[in-house]
């Protein structure tokens, strides 16, 4: 999805059609819905607000958003239509790094956007990157430091996976068992936070790896539900990806022996208020509406 990457479709989702597909076409396990797009402040106003009022006005949903940084106007607009969680991640805790990766703005920026988030009520979910190139053991534990001082109610690792058109390509892929034992430490060092289970999982260990994430800790799994006519532009990982259907999903909860919730994930950060939540998987639909136009 880098900007440099020439060899994509650049595009935008209309919000009719994503409207059609969640409102009457989504799975029933699903319980949430995550609108992702590259940092594209068009998209924001034009797709992703009018499909947040339809879900909100039509759907019990909890409703997500992962759009990158915005100017606090359009974070403010995007919570009073109706959404309720921003995932947010800082990818990289060390600075130097980060800038080397060439990564949004800066990692102090990245860091202000969370806590401006987290400040105006907005329940903040970050992540951190496990295997990259070059990052030392000191780096990599920088993470966890940074990601315990932010105001956070989750945290995501994911394998390093090199994009096939990227400077990266020919870099190896994150060590799987660093990145659950990265995953197992954030669930002992919060056993309160949302922790997915990323589909990178199964590129860093095919066949096995999503099911040892939710053995590890996870409990929340998403599904693809981003439209077949503009999926292989949106480039995430690789673009032979491992898209993670209703089927695949239930069938990797079921044989870890575990449950499905059903409660969104608004009202289980709700009812954590009162007690220690409910620890079966939740269900997201994840809709990637717009690919990286930057």
């Amino acid at each position: 999805m880098r900007r440099d990457n020439r060899s994509l479709t650049r595009y935008r989702a209309h919000h009719e059609q994503l409207a059609e597909l969640l409102l009457h076409h989504r799975p029933a396990s699903v319980t949430d819905v995550n609108i992702q797009a590259g940092e594209d402040p068009v998209a924001v106003r034009e797709v992703v607000l009018p499909l947040v009022h339809a879900l909100r006005r039509n759907t019990p949903l909890g409703i997500s958003v992962c759009l990158g940084s915005l100017e606090p106007r359009l974070y403010a607009e995007l919570k009073a239509a109706g959404a309720s969680v921003y995932i947010m991640k800082f990818e990289i805790a060390d600075p130097s790094l980060y800038a080397s990766m060439q990564a949004p703005g800066t990692a102090e920026q990245r860091i202000e956007h969370i806590r401006h988030l987290a400040a105006n009520g907005w329940r903040v979910s970050s992540g951190f990157i496990a295997g990259l190139p070059g990052q030392t053991e000191k780096q990599l534990l920088a993470n966890f430091t940074l990601a315990g001082e932010l105001p956070l109610a989750g945290c995501s690792v994911s394998p390093f996976i090199p994009g096939d058109e990227t400077p990266l390509s020919t870099s190896p892929i994150g060590d799987i068992d660093l990145t659950l034992n990265c995953m197992a430490a954030l669930r002992l060092m919060r056993p309160d936070w949302v922790i997915p289970a990323v589909s990178a999982l199964n590129i860093a260990e095919p066949g096995a790896g999503y099911q040892r994430g939710l053995r590890t800790g996870a409990n929340l799994v998403t599904i693809n539900l981003t439209p077949e006519g503009i999926r292989n532009d949106y480039l995430l990982y690789k673009r032979d990806r491992f898209i993670m259907t209703e089927e695949r999903i239930l069938a990797a909860i079921d044989s870890e022996g575990l449950t499905p919730s059903s409660q969104s994930l608004a009202d289980f950060y709700g009812a954590r208020k009162h007690t220690n939540g409910s620890s079966s998987p939740k269900v997201v639909a994840n809709s990637d509406l717009a690919s990286r136009v930057r």
